[in-house]
């Protein structure tokens, strides 16, 4: 008689299948509004890479004004990749108010409270509740087996751990233990809380300090990310960008997206450093397109592309 194997619970992996991709898109009522079209054209070259490889769910509060942008820009079978879901949002940061998801569908929603409280969050806090509830919400339709847990009273971002889908997750003192997040929880109360509510056995703290310009605290996507091998990846820096009152802009390689089949790896409009990054990425995962996206745009507001975007995973059977 065979024993029936139960496989692990864990927070899923980045480089695992996906089932789709999340874009809160921008808008005229985000802090992007200066610089909207400029934004704009760099979120429609995201979607176009997004969808030729996954399906593409974008969230925004008028979804007819962004299908028929996409419509211009997409082909009719990337148009078919992506799903729709209308709800107030304040900004565009899906990695850190987006769900994180288990392995087994579980969709985690913590509590996003703007970096610790730095700008107003309520309304992207309250976008995975609506996406859960939603009669018609893409989750029901893309994900099997789905179920909601309540974690906003821990406040959590997406972009401030990685996982190694086997039960380690990575994470930064300087994010983590940051003003206004969850005092006074101490270091070693949060790594509990992490264990428990994220299903882990090992919590790796990095004592790296955030990149300057950086309103995260120091996200460590924005400083080194996890390998399929267990390695961490450290990413050489481009040169310094500044914005036009001086203020250096937190430009990083480290902030690449992975898909299914390929990676989306933010660009500088710096050649040598770009082509050496692009490099890098492509050795650690040999079997991907590098899809290189130029993100000068992104950094005006202090992130990137994984900052922008986040991954669901395909259900483990």
């Amino acid at each position: 008689m065979k024993q029936e194997v139960t496989k692990r619970i864990t927070l899923s992996a980045e480089w695992e299948e996906q089932e789709m991709v999340q874009l809160t898109w921008p808008h005229e009522k985000t802090d992007w509004a200066p610089m909207l079209p400029e934004i704009t054209a760099t979120y429609i070259e995201m979607a176009q890479a997004i969808s030729k490889y996954e399906k593409l769910l974008i969230v925004a509060p008028d979804v007819e004004k962004v299908k028929r942008l996409l419509a211009e820009h997409l082909t009719t079978q990337q148009m078919s990749n992506v799903v729709y879901h209308q709800c107030p949002t304040n900004d565009t940061w899906a990695r850190d108010h987006a769900f994180l998801t288990l392995s087994d569908g579980t969709l985690l929603d913590f509590c996003f409270n703007g970096w610790g409280e730095k700008f107003e969050a309520s309304l992207d806090n309250a976008i995975n509740r609506s996406l859960y509830e939603s009669v018609h919400s893409p989750l029901s339709s893309l994900l099997s087996s789905l179920s909601y847990e309540n974690h906003l009273d821990f406040v959590l971002e997406g972009g401030s751990i990685e996982s190694d889908g086997k039960g380690t997750i990575y994470t930064t003192r300087c994010c983590l233990l940051a003003p206004h997040r969850n005092q006074p929880l101490t270091e070693q109360q949060i790594e509990q809380e992490l264990k428990r509510r994220l299903r882990a056995d090992r919590i790796v703290w990095l004592d790296d300090e955030p990149l300057p310009g950086d309103d995260t605290d120091g996200h460590i996507d924005t400083l080194a990310r996890i390998l399929p091998d267990g390695t961490l990846l450290r990413m050489p820096l481009p040169d310094p960008i500044y914005d036009e009152d001086g203020t250096q802009l937190p430009a990083t390689y480290a902030n690449y997206l992975i898909i299914n089949g390929a990676v989306l790896v933010p660009t500088y409009g710096q050649p040598a450093n770009d082509e050496r990054a692009i490099q890098r990425i492509q050795e650690a995962f040999p079997d991907r397109e590098m899809i290189p996206i130029d993100s000068r745009s992104i950094i005006r507001q202090h992130g990137s592309i994984h900052c922008c975007t986040m991954q669901y995973p395909r259900v483990r059977g």
